[in-house]
């Protein structure tokens, strides 16, 4: 484990934007767990990891008890290599973790299931196990993609304030990496973040509710959206829904 850290079919927004119904998406009262991945093109031990994580696309639990994401980081991009999925504040996600965690160093491959730090995913292959958890019912929909309605109903009534995360997924894509430690290598990935959002909820009751923009200005690959609830300012989340937006396009 390392401590620290095209060939691409384009699709339109014309195919994301041509589904005739609005999309819904909705939890269980028990917990669908999110999660993490933080990797990095530039790191030579991440792709047994994201192997591994491409493999829960065939998983039964997917999007019922997990939702998977993999953050590209910055980190190791100096070692001659730059990751084309990675963005610096995803890097900072993965800080922010470890600083709560009181951990004095990063590393790739990462994982996080329900924001706590998870080495045991090697022994899963059909992903995380799942949880007892009863958080409460989350629910989203969009009638293009773009503009979207969340609103989470938590099990325990109380006046705790609710932010809405929400991660543009790509699955399919692939890189043939000619510097750095992957040099030679043909790179897929899939479940990769390009774009990340969060909106407060207002409370109504006992539902918190609001709206969010996920945009979609170039599709790329297969899509996917996962969304979570937090506590306001925190990072653990407390209930996770997702699912595709684009199927049945290649990347390869």
């Amino acid at each position: 484990m390392r401590r620290l850290f095209f060939s691409l079919s384009l699709i339109t927004m014309l195919a994301v934007n041509a589904h005739s119904a609005p999309i819904n998406f909705q939890s269980a009262p028990e917990q669908t767990a999110l999660l993490e991945l933080y990797t990095s093109e530039g790191c030579s031990s991440c792709p047994p990891a994201e192997a591994w994580l491409s493999k829960l696309k065939n998983s039964p639990g997917l999007w019922k008890d997990f939702v998977p994401l993999a953050f590209h980081v910055d980190y190791w991009d100096y070692l001659g290599w730059r990751d084309p999925w990675d963005k610096h504040d995803f890097s900072e996600r993965q800080r922010r973790y470890a600083a709560r965690w009181r951990s004095e160093s990063i590393y790739t491959p990462g994982f996080v299931l329900n924001g706590e730090e998870w080495r045991d995913w090697a022994r899963e292959k059909e992903g995380p196990k799942i949880s007892r958890a009863t958080p409460g019912v989350l629910r989203v929909s969009s009638a293009d993609t773009n503009h979207w309605q969340a609103s989470f109903v938590p099990t325990a009534p109380g006046n705790t304030n609710y932010e809405v995360h929400a991660a543009l997924l790509s699955n399919g894509l692939s890189s043939n990496v000619t510097a750095g430690e992957n040099q030679g290598r043909r790179l897929n990935h899939d479940f990769a973040v390009l774009n990340l959002i969060t909106a407060p909820l207002t409370r109504d009751g006992d539902v918190a509710q609001g709206n969010f923009k996920l945009p979609i200005q170039q599709s790329i690959g297969n899509l996917a959206v996962a969304v979570w609830i937090t506590e306001k300012n925190h990072l653990k989340p407390l209930q996770a829904v997702g699912g595709w937006l684009v199927q049945g396009a290649s990347a390869h």
